[in-house]
C-alpha cells in the first residue's frame, strides 16, 4: 500500500534566498518601510527574514566582495492582485521615514506610471525586488515594433529601458540623441513626449542642470488636449511637466 510519504506531494513550496552583503542597512530600510523582522541571525553566518502582509523576504550569507553598487545580488518576484497599492504604501512609507521618494541609489523604488503592472523596489545590499500583477498580459507589449521609425521608434526605445530595464541613465540618452536628431522631421506631440520624458529623467537622475531648457522647449510647443494627455501618460508623474505647459487659448 502506498502512503502520501512514499510519494512526491505537488504541494511544494519555494523560498528565494537573497544575499545579503548590508544586513543592518538591509533591515533597517525594511523596517522603515514597515516590515516586521520575523528572524535575525548575524552570527555565525547572516540569515535574516522580514515580512510585510502576507510574504516574507529571506536573507542568507553573500559571497566574499560582493558589491551591492552592482546591483548583480539577486531578487525575487512577489506576485499581486493589484500592484499600484503596494507602490503607494511604499512610497508613502518612504516619505514619512525619509522625508522623500528614494529614486536613485540604494535602495530605490522605481516609478510607477498610472496602468503599469509591476514595479521594483531595490535594497540595500543590491536585490531587486519585483511587484507583478497576477493578472498581467501573457503577451505584455513590451515594445520593439520593427515598423516604428524617427523619434516614435526612440520613445518606444526609452520606455523598453526605462520601465522593463530599468536603466534609467540609457533611456535619458536615448531620448537626449532622439531629440538632436530625429526631433526635426517628428509630429508635434512626439517632441512633446520626448522632452516630458527628458524632464522626468533628467530629476530622477538629479541632473537638472537641463530641466529648464527642456522645458522652454515643451512650452514652445501648441498641442491639444488630448495631445496634452497623450504627454501625460508617458510619465510617472505628471506634476513635472506642470510648470512647462504653453498657455493654451481661450
Amino acid at each position: 500500500m502506498t502512503t502520501n510519504e512514499d510519494r512526491v506531494q505537488p504541494n511544494e513550496t519555494t523560498v528565494p534566498l537573497l544575499p545579503c552583503p548590508a544586513p543592518e542597512e538591509t533591515l533597517a530600510f525594511w523596517r522603515a518601510l514597515g516590515f516586521e523582522v520575523t528572524y535575525e541571525q548575524m552570527r555565525p553566518y547572516v540569515y535574516l527574514v522580514v515580512q510585510w502582509s502576507g510574504f516574507a523576504l529571506h536573507y542568507g550569507p553573500a559571497p566574499k566582495g560582493l558589491d551591492p553598487a552592482k546591483e548583480q545580488t539577486g531578487g525575487c518576484l512577489v506576485m499581486v492582485d493589484a500592484v499600484a497599492a503596494y507602490h503607494a504604501a511604499f512610497v508613502d512609507a518612504m516619505r514619512g521615514a525619509y522625508g522623500k521618494v528614494l529614486a536613485k541609489g540604494l535602495p530605490r523604488i522605481t516609478r510607477y506610471r498610472a496602468g503599469a503592472s509591476r514595479f521594483s523596489v531595490v535594497d540595500p545590499s543590491g536585490n531587486t525586488v519585483v511587484f507583478i500583477q497576477r493578472d498581467e498580459p501573457q503577451d505584455l507589449e513590451y515594445g520593439g515594433s520593427s515598423e516604428l521609425e524617427g523619434l516614435a521608434r526612440v520613445l518606444d526605445n526609452a520606455r523598453i529601458l526605462r520601465e522593463f530595464k530599468m536603466d534609467d541613465r540609457a533611456a535619458y540618452r536615448a531620448l537626449d540623441s532622439g531629440m538632436r536628431r530625429r526631433a526635426e522631421d517628428a509630429p508635434t506631440v512626439e517632441q512633446a513626449t520626448a522632452l516630458a520624458g527628458l524632464i522626468e529623467l533628467s530629476v530622477a537622475l538629479g541632473k537638472t542642470d537641463r530641466v529648464p531648457e527642456w522645458g522652454a522647449q515643451l512650452r514652445a510647443l501648441t498641442l491639444t488636449e488630448p495631445e496634452r494627455a497623450q504627454v501625460r501618460g508617458f510619465v510617472a508623474d505628471p506634476a513635472l511637466l506642470e510648470p512647462w505647459w504653453r498657455p493654451q487659448e481661450a
